[in-house]
């Protein structure tokens, strides 16, 4: 075992002064590892990155969320619901989910559309969404400064606003906004309150730029509309085990309620977090596939690099190795000496390519404000795959010095 170990401390020792001695080549070799390893560790991470960073948006829906959209229905060829003559859901429907459901503890009903909110010399176009006070709860939409409306305020379509911190900070700066006025078309507003920053929604909407205000009042106000009426619902399950049941149950309560027969199609849809999940799973994952793959046909490259070297390598030291045979040294050894090299090689380009990509995960981290971070699992499939790149690739050019004549070899210049 001793003399095992001694060998193969010799062979590092003759690979390392053998890559000293062709230096420029040597770097040439490690830069195209270098490039595969640093495409490798970034593609990961980013793929990673984008993956948690939807995942947290999901999540802002709420805890154990559903949301109940309008969907277009076909009777008799042509289309009717929501893309004709307007969404069917309801405040009614809303109700009737938590009084008729074991496993839904909340919902509200919400309209939205863009709105012009004007304060002084300044104005901004965001998203305007009408609600109950329900709302809050289940989206985990908390206020950091200020207070929401009443249930008083709501029942009287009183002008009262919650803003999220994007529309505080484009409106009024420094200026403190509880109890200044802005002005949505004809009507001004009081500001109740500021809404801590969420970032986007898996919907895409950014959910720091909105003004929230009572869905009476919305209707009222800025989206004049029918008594009750709603653009979407979105619902609280019980516990997250219950959300399958508690979809099932909200699309039973709606088909009774909107009176659709069996076999009917629906006109409406109900998606929850997990469907959510699942979409963002399959997308990333192929996305994550692309990316690596891409990655790898550069690591391939770097690959095809070492053992064209390595050849290279074997033909201008044929004299060495029938020196080195003719004094002892046995094919096995030869042979460990060049795949040590290779793979010497590799894992330099590997140490590189793991620092390359950890500088471009900060940099395209802080460009996207994204959370990319170079974990411990990259790092060791990094060091991993680059010695598998020099074991694979070096073995041919190894095994091929190693199976020289002696005596051939020691009569080449």
């Amino acid at each position: 075992m001793t003399g095992a170990i001694r060998r193969l401390f010799a062979a590092v020792s003759i690979a390392g002064r053998a890559i000293a001695r062709s230096t420029l080549r040597a770097a040439l070799t490690i830069l195209g590892i270098t490039i595969g390893i640093a495409a490798v560790v970034t593609m990961t991470a980013l793929g990673r990155g984008a993956r948690d960073a939807v995942g947290g948006q999901i999540a802002s829906l709420g805890s154990n969320a559903l949301i109940v959209f309008p969907e277009s229905t076909r009777t008799s060829g042509a289309r009717s619901g929501a893309a004709g003559t307007g969404s069917r859901l309801s405040e009614l429907d809303c109700d009737a989910l938590v009084r008729g459901s074991t496993s839904i503890a909340a919902a509200a009903p919400f309209m939205n559309g863009l709105a012009q909110v004007i304060y002084e010399g300044e104005n901004v176009r965001h998203m305007a969404i009408g609600t109950r006070r329900g709302y809050f709860d289940i989206r985990s939409w908390h206020v950091v400064r200020g207070d929401i409306w009443t249930e008083s305020q709501e029942s009287v379509s009183a002008r009262v606003v919650v803003i999220g911190a994007a529309t505080a900070r484009d409106l009024f700066g420094p200026v403190d906004p509880i109890g200044q006025t802005v002005r949505i078309g004809r009507h001004p507003y009081t500001v109740l309150g500021v809404l801590e920053e969420k970032g986007a929604s898996p919907l895409g909407q950014n959910q720091d730029e909105v003004v929230v205000m009572p869905i009476t009042t919305m209707r009222a106000k800025v989206l004049p509309s029918r008594a009750n009426d709603a653009h979407g619902l979105i619902v609280s399950a019980t516990r997250a085990e219950t959300t399958d049941r508690a979809k099932a149950q909200a699309e039973a309560i709606l088909r009774q309620r909107h009176r659709i027969a069996e076999g009917e199609e629906d006109d409406f849809v109900v998606r929850s977090q997990a469907e959510f999940q699942a979409l963002q799973e399959s997308v990333f994952g192929a996305l994550s596939a692309l990316l690596v793959s891409i990655a790898a046909i550069s690591l391939l490259v770097g690959g095809i690099g070492v053992m064209n070297i390595m050849l290279v390598g074997v033909t201008e030291r044929t004299r060495e190795i029938g020196v080195r045979m003719a004094i002892g040294a046995r094919e096995l050894d030869i042979m460990v000496q060049f795949l040590v090299e290779a793979v010497l090689l590799s894992l330099l380009g590997g140490a590189f390519g793991t620092a390359f990509g950890y500088l471009a995960i900060r940099g395209i981290g802080g460009a996207l404000d994204l959370p990319l971070t170079l974990d411990r699992d990259a790092l060791y499939t990094a060091l991993g795959v680059s010695t598998a790149v020099g074991i694979v690739f070096g073995f041919f050019p190894a095994r091929r010095a190693a199976q020289l004549d002696p005596v051939v070899a020691l009569g080449r210049e």
